[in-house]
């Protein structure tokens, strides 16, 4: 009953104001959903037409970021805050700041670079096998104020958060977890500095008794390396650090026996002829491709190479020449990757440029010799050719499962 008064509290302090929701899209159609039910006075607002039942105003194409006539507008984490126009006195706000404000429960946000879903992931299975109740959402891709009116109070939140998100918080999490901060999304951000600033809102307004946890390499006591993959033992650590005294030995050794790592992240995907195909779509970033490599034991046939994000690929190049027998590089990414490896100074492996992505992945593939590995880990974005790092992950599977 105590949630549902706050949610109630929550719709009646919008009442009477004019509310712009702008970006019409996964993180905001539950708040939208939620506002128009009760009868709000909202205008949705997006750069394309979208059909949305019950709605009297709307703005899309020219002009949606224009917001003076309104007094409260929720932002999706896509929308550069400072696009928007804004009369004096409006209240810039988001779904996941909605949801900090109304939660009954405690929150663990999970922020970084690199390792955040990897790391909010374990958190939640860690919790839900010491039989907690657990609602995980946020950047992950599921909205967390949507189930807001079925939680608890002694239910955990677990809230993956991008830089996007956090740039406008004004609360933090009683439990924080920064897994790093390196060069990333800066085609988005205005600077390096403006990036590393929102990463830290994840811990800028915690109170007396909340937690902050940095990235962990270790736990002591517990023993990870029989248990766990490489590339996951440094997230189940700083997993367990956050949860300390909330769960058990017990809960720990549980996970850690069944987990299996996170979907497009260093994800095995066959084995065909003695070759291994890992799928390491997620590594959007010099940063990530560099971890993905540094977790095999031998060198790799790597398929690199995207949409440019402004990140400098410097490096990577040493990286790269250590440990890649052969390189494939795809996108409009494939000549600053390759110029940081020539430029090095190292000894370089193999390097094919292919502009087809499928033509890419074949050609890595007719590279390999049995023992060999095959790793897609771009170091870039995937929107020169695809919606998503997901959608960029299955169609490698796709290849490499029905085309070899």
């Amino acid at each position: 009953m105590g949630e549902i008064l706050r949610l109630t509290e929550f719709i009646e302090s919008l009442r009477g104001k004019k509310i712009a929701v702008v970006g019409v899209g996964i993180s905001n159609m539950p708040l939208l959903r939620l506002l128009i039910d009760n009868g709000l006075d909202v205008s949705a607002r997006d750069k394309n037409v979208v059909e949305i039942p019950g709605l009297e105003r709307s703005k899309f194409g020219e002009g949606y970021l224009d917001c003076s006539g309104e007094d409260v507008v929720f932002r999706s984490p896509g929308v550069k805050p400072w696009e928007l126009t804004l009369k004096d006195g409006a209240v810039l706000t988001s779904e996941m700041e909605a949801f900090f404000d109304i939660c009954p429960c405690p929150i663990i946000g999970v922020t970084g670079s690199d390792g955040k879903t990897t790391t909010a992931t374990l958190i939640a299975e860690l919790l839900k096998a010491e039989g907690k109740t657990v609602r995980l959402g946020g950047n992950i891709g599921k909205p967390l104020l949507a189930e807001v009116q079925n939680i608890a109070p002694e239910d955990y939140a677990v809230a993956e958060l991008s830089s996007f998100q956090l740039i406008t918080m004004k609360k933090s999490p009683r439990i924080a977890v920064l897994t790093n901060i390196t060069p990333n999304h800066l085609d988005w951000h205005r600077s390096f500095d403006e990036y590393a600033s929102a990463k830290t809102n994840i811990f800028r307004f915690q109170k007396p008794g909340d937690r902050l946890v940095f990235d962990a390499n270790s736990v002591s006591g517990l023993e990870l390396k029989k248990v766990l993959s490489e590339h996951n033992r440094r997230h189940f650590a700083t997993a367990i650090a956050a949860l300390d005294g909330i769960v058990g030995a017990d809960a720990v050794r549980q996970v850690a026996d069944n987990f299996s790592g996170v979907e497009h992240r260093l994800e095995f995907v066959r084995e065909f002829n003695g070759v291994r195909f890992y799928n390491d779509s997620i590594a959007s970033s010099p940063d990530r491709t560099i971890a993905g490599l540094e977790a095999f034991d031998k060198k790799v046939i790597l398929i690199a190479g995207g949409k440019d994000k402004g990140v400098p690929f410097d490096a990577l190049g040493p990286v790269i020449s250590e440990r890649v027998k052969a390189l494939v590089l795809t996108g409009p990414t494939a000549e600053p990757i390759f110029n940081a490896v020539r430029d090095c100074g190292c000894a370089a492996p193999s390097v094919q440029v292919i502009d087809d992505f499928d033509e890419a992945v074949l050609t890595a593939a007719g590279l390999a010799k049995p023992g060999d590995i095959v790793l897609l880990s771009p170091a870039s974005t995937s929107f020169d050719r695809f919606k998503n790092f997901e959608e960029r992950g299955r169609h490698f599977k796709e290849i490499v499962k029905s085309k070899l």
